[in-house]
């Protein structure tokens, strides 16, 4: 199969720099700079193992790859408000022997959040949920970090909205070739929502930096009580902290390559390199969507989700908040 990964940022470059180091075909689908950094001077990987340079095709789009290949496997591995935008410049590309890539081939989206999965199952028939465990950070242009080890990350696959097939398998199969565990499971989204829960503080960690006191972790912790209540209304199953614990268990410990501690996540990239956007809608907001739909008040995840908006939109740095002007902001929140 060849893997093509449409978002060669900080997931989609750690995961295709490692399958192509296992030996696996790679296209890399990126914009503006890192497309330039790539194509000139190849993707370079920094891993606990040591940096590995992949010079591998790179394309801006499809219009580049001319038809495609019916063992093509589609790797979304954009941040979700551009999800729409790549869907529908893939969907209707053309397959060698008949037919399109939203007909014919395999997406699987390796993104936070839940919203790109039914996205997706609009356009295409065949479509993956992947939860994605990876700690990997967009350093500068065509160069991505990943200091997870002895594994680089766990990544659950699964059809959406639920099952397993063959197809899931094989993409498994490449991937724990390349330095990754993924479980092939019948209810990848039971996991995703658990990872969800975990992502609720990424806005928090966004505008006041690295969690490490005990007024960031509090806050976290009514955001995440209100997503569990808000999952309990919608009848949404998640995976517990147990499951999530016993997955992972000491198969990806960090390890910075220069003594610093861990940056921020991926919606503090966001901020750090000025995109403009951060994925809170579909983290924080997923929880008030649910939320409003069911009755059940998100006050802490609506503030959240608006203070992370207005720092993307006002290009304020990254972390720039102290906690207590963070946590503030929530209390004055309309219940």
């Amino acid at each position: 199969m060849r893997y093509l990964i449409i978002g060669a940022g900080a997931v989609g470059g750690a995961i295709g720099g490692r399958l192509a180091q296992a030996g696996h075909d790679v296209v890399l689908v990126a914009r503006g700079k890192q497309y330039e950094a790539l194509r000139d001077q190849g993707l370079r990987l920094v891993t606990p193992d040591g940096p590995h340079i992949h010079r591998l095709p790179v394309v801006a789009g499809p219009g580049e790859l001319g038809e495609l290949s019916p063992d093509d496997v589609l790797v979304l591995a954009v941040k979700t408000q551009d999800s729409v935008a790549a869907l529908e410049a893939w969907a209707g590309r053309p397959v060698a022997g008949g037919g399109t890539a939203a007909e014919r081939l395999p997406l699987v989206c390796a993104q936070n959040g839940v919203e790109s999965e039914r996205l997706a199952l609009r356009l295409f028939r065949r479509v993956y949920g992947m939860c994605v465990w990876l700690p990997a950070t967009f350093v500068e242009p065509g160069v991505v970090s990943a200091a997870g080890t002895p594994l680089t990350g766990i990544l659950h696959i699964g059809r959406y909205p639920g099952g397993t097939d063959e197809t899931a398998h094989r993409i498994s199969a490449d991937l724990e070739k390349s330095f990754f565990e993924a479980p092939v499971v019948p209810d990848v989204m039971r996991w995703k929502y658990a990872k969800l829960l975990g992502n609720l503080a990424n806005a928090i960690e966004a505008v006041s930096g690295v969690i490490t006191s005990e007024e960031g972790l509090a806050l976290h912790g009514r955001a995440r009580a209100e997503g569990e209540a808000v999952l309990a209304a919608a009848g949404i199953a998640f995976a517990s902290k147990e499951e999530e614990k016993e997955s992972r268990g000491d198969k990806i410990r960090f390890e910075p390559f220069d003594g610093s501690e861990r940056s921020g996540g991926s919606s503090w990239q966001s901020l750090s390199r000025g995109t403009g956007t951060i994925e809170s809608d579909y983290l924080n907001g997923e929880m008030g969507l649910l939320g409003r739909s069911h009755g059940v008040p998100t006050p802490v995840n609506d503030a959240l989700q608006s203070v992370a908006n207005r720092f993307a939109r006002e290009g304020r740095p990254a972390g720039s908040m102290p906690i207590t002007e963070l946590i503030s902001e929530a209390a004055a929140a309309p219940r």
